[in-house]
């Protein structure tokens, strides 16, 4: 392996970094994007028992702030509800498009690696082929091993930059949609705690 890595020139050095970082990236995307811990099913329920107990105060609202992303969309909206529907809304979206800002932290890294190592390989095919090029010049066709290394820095590069992206391709997608599924789940349980507020809906314990 480590021939190989050799034998693909200096270029498999970003390659490399950006595996290391595709794979960094993954497991604190992993980590991080844990639907129970961002959006609890439990929690709505909760704070609707909290508001029928009349037991919303400062002390509470910090607990559900500091609870889950969730909680902290909650929080922004309870503690402008007095002030009606609208600015209640409006604290609520406010403070979810801080909430999905984080939960997309990574992801654009992510998509850029998944973009540039396929041209980094390129990069490594074209001075490959010029390496090959260039000996044919000066040495003509018949030393096979200048022109064989040439060859096969082109071919190493550009496998290993498309070993790199496709990879970081698929999981740049994975995360968006899983983002998307928990911000819609988030989006759900603020309208359900507006209405109740603001409504004669019943808020039902998940």
């Amino acid at each position: 392996m480590l021939e190989i890595i050799k034998s693909g020139g200096w270029l498999m050095l970003p390659i490399l970094l950006c595996s290391v970082a595709v794979i960094a990236i993954c497991i604190e995307r992993l980590w991080t994007l844990n639907s129970r811990r961002i959006a609890p099913r439990t929690l709505l329920g909760q704070v609707w028992s909290w508001l029928k107990n009349n037991q919303i105060d400062a002390e509470k609202l910090k607990e559900l702030r500091d609870s889950s992303p969730l909680g902290r969309i909650f929080a922004a909206g309870l503690s402008n509800s007095r002030h009606g529907r609208d600015v209640m809304k409006d604290s609520i979206e406010e403070t979810a498009s801080q909430v999905v800002h984080d939960l997309e932290r990574f992801l654009g890294a992510l998509g850029t690696i998944a973009a540039v190592a396929p041209l980094i390989g390129l990069l490594g095919t074209v001075l490959g082929m010029i390496q090959v090029f260039t000996a044919i010049m000066l040495e003509g066709t018949g030393n096979a091993g200048v022109l064989a290394g040439g060859i096969s820095q082109a071919l190493i590069t550009t496998a290993a930059g498309l070993t790199v992206a496709i990879p970081a391709l698929m999981a740049h997608r994975y995360f968006q949609r899983r983002v998307d599924s928990i911000v819609v789940t988030m989006e759900q349980e603020a309208v359900k705690l507006v209405d109740a507020l603001h409504s004669d809906r019943r808020i039902e314990a998940a």
